[in-house]
């Protein structure tokens, strides 16, 4: 069984209007909040990551998340599950990551930490909402264009050379791209201050498609795609996947967004139209996408 089929299962069973988003929009609060686990050996392995840079990237997921939501990032909590074998120094470097993520703007006000055989992470993000339009993977119109904020594929490159000892140009900067990801914070702010009308918003950490077809489902339309479009290292074409890297590969923390068509910022890629799925431009074809010929090529979290 995937995710995917248990989120629906804890959405169903709790009945809850607030499951289904990156964050949860709690309104009442003025808040929206969001947590994400990271655990040793499914996410990563010390092997290929400093603590520095596991504490960075524990932080910046959750900062995705909220800066998806258009929220403004305010507050964290850190949980820790860590083996015999961890030390101060562990400790110290890996907290050292996490303030390095938060800058100036953002407070880790608390968390857990507790024994276990591998390292478990869990970060909760609060984000503030006032004077914001918050996002919904179900406000996705037709007649909308569709936006993202950045390059995609780098990580996924990056994943591959650390696993596998691959030697290309630009290796240094695909590691980066990968180990150490930038949350989208101001493209999340321009569109949720800039945007008065509903519109759909998530970020791409499951990867790009995975991104368009949760907002086709959510929101009941067709996201028409043009590849040619797709904003990516030049690099990333001496990889003979390449493209599904750009398609496919998770981890690039960037944000897609469904806008008015006069909204001028971000990178367009393609349209809102009427229909199911996503419809791929590539090399001037059209193929339709559905849940199953995505699914089969994501990120498995289990």
């Amino acid at each position: 069984m995937k995710e995917k089929e248990f989120i629906s299962i804890i959405k169903s069973t709790l009945n809850s209007q607030y499951i289904g988003d990156d964050c949860a929009y709690l309104k009442d609060l003025g808040i929206v909040i969001t947590q994400d686990n990271l655990v040793e050996d499914i996410h990563f392995t010390r092997k290929t990551i400093t603590p520095f840079q596991l504490g960075y990237k524990s932080i910046m997921v959750n900062l995705s998340d909220v800066a998806s939501s258009g929220a403004e990032p305010a507050y964290l909590t850190v949980s820790l599950s860590l083996p015999q074998d961890i030390d101060k120094n562990f400790i110290k470097e890996f907290y050292d990551g996490c303030k390095n993520a938060c800058g100036k703007d953002v407070e880790i006000v608390g968390g857990d930490i507790t024994g276990a055989d591998k390292i478990f992470i869990s970060v909760c993000a609060i984000g503030k909402s006032l004077n914001r339009n918050i996002s919904s993977r179900k406000n996705a119109k037709v007649g909308q264009k569709i936006i993202v904020s950045g390059n995609h594929g780098s990580s996924a490159a990056g994943l591959a050379i650390l696993n596998n000892q691959i030697e290309c140009f630009d290796k240094e900067r695909f590691i980066k791209a990968h180990l150490m990801p930038k949350a989208q914070i101001e493209f999340g702010q321009k569109v949720s201050i800039m945007v008065q009308t509903p519109y759909a918003m998530m970020d791409t950490s499951d990867g790009l498609m995975d991104a368009l077809l949760t907002i086709a489902k959510e929101s009941g339309v067709c996201m028409e795609v043009d590849f040619g479009k797709i904003p990516h290292e030049k690099g990333l074409e001496q990889f003979e996947n390449w493209q599904d890297m750009i398609l496919f590969g998770g981890e690039d923390y960037q944000l897609l967004a469904c806008v008015p068509k006069d909204f001028e910022y971000g990178l367009t890629v393609g349209k809102v139209k009427n229909g199911f799925g996503v419809d791929l431009i590539l090399n001037s074809k059209t193929v339709n996408y559905t849940e199953k010929n995505i699914e089969n090529k994501l990120f498995n979290h289990f």
